[in-house]
């Protein structure tokens, strides 16, 4: 793929896209819930956190149901990411968690899945601010917590094995462990290669680690490369591109996969690096 941050989707299985649709905040309707989370969300990608946060902690305290609650207070997980918060995001996160635990009996595919999903959000904000000992405790929680599923159905154990291994090699590679992070690229491509049904949709994961293995370990050539495979909708695969054509030294090219990073509007760990991120960057 030789367009400069050119775009294409990944269609999520329906059992996963439904898995994860349960667990989002409530988007689009009406109702003042609906409008206090737009009007938090603009606040976090105004850059006006604490606007934000005072409107979620509305959101929280007047949440009619307890899965509104946890709803609410994912959001606010969200709010302290855009601030580059690994703690305070783990903090709420860990509440989203413990509403999940209460869903185990009835619904426990789901439930652990969740749990999961919480715990790797929370990892995925840390690793993105450099706080790599807490991400490899949540991503180890993760992990964990996702395969505590009963009888999980196809590649779903191998999805949580593989994330596991996607994010060690990330870790490692943050820390300038080559053969560490060698070592679990090899795992991941390992775990891949056994999938079935979620095979072709992880794939498309696998250039985004060994592009963003090579980006820290200084190969910025592979790093363009294997980058430019990857979900260029992801805007933090176009951050992770612009530092590396700035690492290239073409600034006009890292300048405006930036300027594409900085127009989401999305409420999730991708924007919640990419949107401050992007703004510095572009002064």
């Amino acid at each position: 793929m030789s367009a400069l941050c050119s775009t294409f989707r990944i269609a999520l299985p329906a059992a996963l896209l439904a898995a994860a649709v349960s667990a989002q905040p409530p988007q689009g309707g009406r109702g003042p819930g609906n409008e206090l989370t737009r009007q938090a969300n603009q606040f976090d990608l105004d850059g006006k956190g604490a606007e934000a946060r005072a409107l979620f902690q509305k959101a929280i305290d007047t949440a009619p149901t307890p899965a509104a609650k946890a709803n609410a207070q994912r959001a606010m997980a969200m709010s302290w990411a855009f601030e580059g918060n690994c703690k305070k995001t783990g903090d709420y996160e860990q509440m989203v968690i413990d509403y999940w635990v209460t869903r185990e009996a009835e619904e426990p595919h789901n439930a652990f899945y969740q749990e999961g999903e919480m715990a790797d959000e929370a990892a995925r904000v840390c690793i993105d601010v450099g706080g790599l000992d807490a991400a490899a405790q949540w991503y180890k929680k993760g992990h964990d917590l996702g395969i505590k599923e009963p009888d999980p159905a196809g590649d779903r154990k191998l999805l949580w094995d593989y994330r596991w291994e996607h994010a060690a090699a990330r870790i490692a590679a943050r820390r300038g462990n080559q053969a560490e992070a060698e070592k679990h690229v090899a795992t991941a491509r390992a775990d891949l290669d056994k999938m079935t049904d979620l095979k072709a949709q992880q794939e498309a994961f696998f250039p985004y680690l060994t592009g963003y293995v090579a980006l820290y370990l200084g190969d910025y050539q592979k790093a363009l490369a294997d980058l430019q495979k990857a979900n260029q909708n992801d805007v933090f695969i176009q951050c992770l591109l612009g530092m590396t054509y700035e690492k290239l030294g073409e600034k006009d090219k890292a300048m405006e996969c930036y300027k594409k990073a900085y127009a989401t509007n999305g409420h999730n760990p991708p924007a919640a690096f990419a949107k401050p991120f992007a703004r510095r960057k572009l002064g």
